[in-house]
Formats: C-alpha cells, structure tokens, sequence
C-alpha cells in the first residue's frame, strides 16, 4: 500500500516529501513528520532535524517542552547554559534529552557529512525561541 491517507484505526504513513517545515534555528532544517498539521496528533511532536557539514544552530530552547533526539548520522556536539558552558558529544546511535526551558546549541563537527536526527517534544505547540548567542562565545574549531 503506498497511499498517505489514514487507513483503518487512523494509522498513518509520512513519507519523507510530507514533512512539513518547521521554524528552525539558524542554520539547521527543522521538519515535522507526525505532528498536528501532518496527521492531527495531540500530544506528541516528532520530526527530522539535519545540520549540514561544519555548522551550528542559533541558541535556543524549547520553553516547556521536553525533548529527545536520536542521532541517525553523523557526530554533533551539543553546548548547553546560559553561557553555554556545557558541552557534550553525540554520535549516531545515541540519544540526547533536552529539559525544559534549556539553553542550547547544536554543532556539527564533521567538515564533510551532516547530522541527521530524530527529534521527539512533548509539546504540540512549535516552541522554538531562537535567542543571542553569549557575548564572547565561539564555536570550538573542527
């Protein structure tokens, strides 16, 4: 069966030319794939999120959101704070949990492959509030 449209119970299939785009944060392509405008979904967000080789998203949170991300591909480093004091590396097959209200960045340290990602919120609502990077701040070289 290859249709889109809901099939008994409402299951649904997203294909990838689907997703919906979503407000993004600097550089990274955000898209929802189940969501409330794709297929009328109440409670959870998932979508696809990729940052291209060497790049870094804008700072940002979530607000109330929780959210988990499942790295597909690629090795990203991921800073968190006010001042984005805390750095973690990620790498395909981990996963990364973001708490409410965090402040954070995502980095992709490869010069020459992205970062796919699965992306997971607790929230409908698209919550993304892209915020000033910290005076003094620079991203690590690669």
């Amino acid at each position: 069966m290859t249709t889109t449209q809901p099939v008994t119970g409402g299951l649904r299939v997203v294909r990838p030319n689907e997703r919906l785009e979503e407000l993004c944060s600097g550089a990274m392509l955000r898209q929802s794939g189940i969501a409330e405008q794709t297929v009328g979904a109440q409670k959870i967000w998932l979508g696809y999120v990729e940052l291209g080789p060497g790049l870094v998203s804008a700072v940002h949170h979530h607000g109330e959101a929780e959210s988990g991300i499942y790295i597909i591909s690629g090795h990203a480093q991921f800073f968190a704070g006010e001042q984005l004091g805390e750095g973690q590396e990620a790498h395909a097959g981990d996963f990364v949990w973001v708490p409410p209200h965090m402040v954070h960045l995502e980095m992709n340290m490869s010069r020459d492959e992205p970062v796919r990602m699965v992306v997971a919120r607790s929230t409908q609502a698209a919550l993304t509030f892209n915020l000033p990077t910290p005076e003094g701040w620079q991203p690590p070289a690669i």
